[in-house]
């Protein structure tokens, strides 16, 4: 059984944990879900915790229990916390020795795939029995990889099985946005601006995805107003300030402007990828520019 499958009762607190509304999964009352449910609503408000930056919490909840899931769950709060090595030690063993758990494969999986050991992270999640989460971070990995062909093929596969979902219409999502193309990215763009405009499941992070859809289609006054949303409300992605400092870069803002977001974004996450690409890149014209300097001769 997949304990996120968000069928019936559990429908709306998957919903909201898979559009990053984690304050509405732990305001989600629990006490008349069955047995089985009401497990599977405690996993997904321990990953939301971890998510809001309370990974201490969930660690001390959790640190008396050695079932596989719980430790898996341990491991995805300790590498939130920073904890990397101690983090993938236990998803890597995990992944050896309790292989066919659903909850071992998200949480373990998730920690794999975000230390880059992704050939670990695959073959744990392709274990999975019918987890369209398993299928969403596959996706995810493959388009990390920059094989999008696999990851076409997997939201393709998936789709011959799986009843329409907002997780397959994410994952297809995303890989509309890699593969481009004004139709894709309009298809993409109603997937989020629906999330964004519903009650329950407006974040920052679906604001994000409308508003990246809205950039690609060229709308990008609509695009900034959606990315000033998301980084004034509470929690706000890391990647609203990256997407904002993108979009003052191709509007041509004023230096200051660029400069103000560009320390907005090194405040939230100073190892933030787009940081380091332009680290990368200023050194790249510094190195070959160095080659070309002007020489004085008598």
């Amino acid at each position: 059984m997949d304990p996120f499958s968000g069928e019936g009762e559990l429908l709306n607190i998957t919903t909201a944990f898979y559009s990053h509304a984690y304050a509405s999964v732990l305001s989600f009352d629990t006490t008349a879900l069955s047995a089985d449910n009401k497990r599977a609503a405690q996993i997904l408000k321990y990953r939301a915790q971890i998510a809001l930056g309370q990974s201490s919490t969930v660690i001390s909840s959790l640190k008396q229990s050695q079932d596989a899931a719980s430790r898996s769950i341990v491991a995805l709060a300790q590498n939130a916390a920073g904890n990397t090595e101690s983090a993938l030690e236990t998803a890597t063993e995990l992944a050896e020795s309790d292989a066919e758990d659903a909850v071992v494969q998200i949480c373990a999986g998730t920690v794999l795939a975000a230390n880059a050991s992704y050939p670990t992270a695959i073959e744990l999640l392709s274990k999975h029995q019918g987890s369209l989460e398993a299928v969403a971070l596959l996706v995810q990995i493959h388009l990390l990889q920059n094989r999008t062909d696999l990851a076409v093929k997997e939201v393709a596969a998936a789709k011959r099985w799986a009843q329409d979902s907002l997780l397959i219409n994410l994952a297809e999502s995303w890989v509309n946005l890699r593969e481009g193309g004004s139709e894709k990215y309009q298809s993409s763009f109603y997937v989020f601006e629906e999330l964004a405009g519903t009650p329950g499941t407006t974040s920052p992070t679906a604001l994000v995805g409308q508003a990246v859809s809205e950039i690609h289609l060229g709308r990008v006054e609509e695009a900034e107003i959606a990315l000033e949303q998301a980084v004034t409300m509470e929690n706000a992605d890391v990647q609203a300030y990256a997407n904002n400092l993108v979009l003052a870069s191709v509007l041509g803002r004023k230096g200051d402007i660029v400069q103000r977001l560009m320390q907005q974004l090194q405040e939230k996450d100073s190892d933030h990828a787009l940081l380091r690409d332009l680290e990368e890149k200023s050194q790249a014209f510094d190195n070959a520019a160095a080659k070309y300097s002007a020489k004085v001769t008598a």
